[in-house]
């Protein structure tokens, strides 16, 4: 995909870290490091107002990449709110990897690893991991990507502690920190929604979620994701998708990630999104608050 950048938020071109940085970022992730101090205000975009004055996302306060490597960013955002689906288009738009640490846990459910049987009781709880396993996985994934000679990240899913948060900034920059938010009713039903396909692990989505704009409130319409012909009898629900389980994940991830969207937005490196619908919807509309362009994305629109 082409990408245009109308400010220097973002750097394209591919470039391959030193080994010694790499390694460093390796054996570090596995160590707390002090905590910082700063003051500065997060960048907030609302798709209904912002755009509609025509004022550019602001940007301005927060901290550029160095030259030298690719971007180095991270999503924030309540279970099934579409971090991996947003994740994974700028990954591919900015030529980076996407790292969600949900498919990580996946992954290690389904090798009957050492951490198989106690992950699957934790899931099937609700529960959110711990930041031991959760960093033990994550700090493989990097090693991996090292050897491979990766530059750049999308982070999916953490940090989601301030101590997580605390170990990435004493190892490695983290330039940016996008929170996505949706109303809460339809993330619920976004989330009771989501299946599976058992075969070859398509994620798609049978809600379709119209909701009506009343007490000064927008509408909202999002279109189901449907699976093709060939993924249609195939589809299984996530064990840990039921009401009760996902209210509980929610209510346990408000608690645990605001003083994470705090040690970011202190740092002025926070844009909380607004999702004000589906992605045909508000994919263009995110790439404005970050200062993007998707070339072929609006090349397919037009023809």
């Amino acid at each position: 995909m082409a990408v245009f950048s109308r400010c220097s938020v973002v750097s394209t071109a591919a470039r391959t870290p030193t080994s010694a940085a790499a390694t460093t970022f390796s054996y570090l992730i596995r160590a707390l490091s002090p905590s910082f101090s700063s003051s500065s205000s997060s960048s907030t975009f609302d798709p209904e107002t912002d755009l509609n004055r025509g004022k550019p996302a602001g940007l301005g306060t927060l901290k550029r990449e160095p030259k030298g490597r690719n971007v180095q960013w991270a999503f924030l955002g309540c279970p099934g709110v579409g971090k991996g689906t947003y994740a994974s288009r700028l990954s591919n738009l900015l030529g980076v990897p996407h790292i969600a640490t949900g498919d990580l846990v996946r992954d290690e459910l389904a090798s009957s690893g050492p951490l198989s049987s106690q992950l699957k009781e934790i899931v099937n709880q609700g529960k959110l991991v711990s930041d031991e396993i959760i960093i033990d996985l994550l700090s493989k994934r990097l090693e991996k990507g090292e050897a491979k000679g990766e530059s750049g990240f999308i982070l999916d899913g953490f940090p989601r502690t301030v101590r997580q948060a605390e170990i990435l900034e004493g190892v490695t920059d983290i330039d940016l920190v996008i929170n996505l938010k949706l109303r809460e009713e339809a993330l619920l039903a976004k989330c009771l929604g989501r299946r599976i396909c058992s075969e070859c692990g398509g994620n798609y989505n049978v809600a379709s979620i119209d909701i009506k704009a009343e007490n000064g409130s927008p509408g909202m319409y999002m279109a189901p994701l449907p699976p093709p012909p060939e993924c249609a009898s195939k589809l299984i629900t996530r064990p840990d998708d039921t009401e009760e389980v996902v209210k509980k994940r929610l209510r346990i991830y408000q608690t645990m990630t605001q003083p994470v969207e705090d040690f970011y937005r202190s740092r002025g490196k926070l844009v909380e999104f607004d999702l004000p619908g589906g992605i045909p919807e508000s994919w263009p509309k995110l790439l404005r608050a970050l200062n993007l362009e998707d070339h072929d994305d609006k090349q397919s629109a037009a023809a």
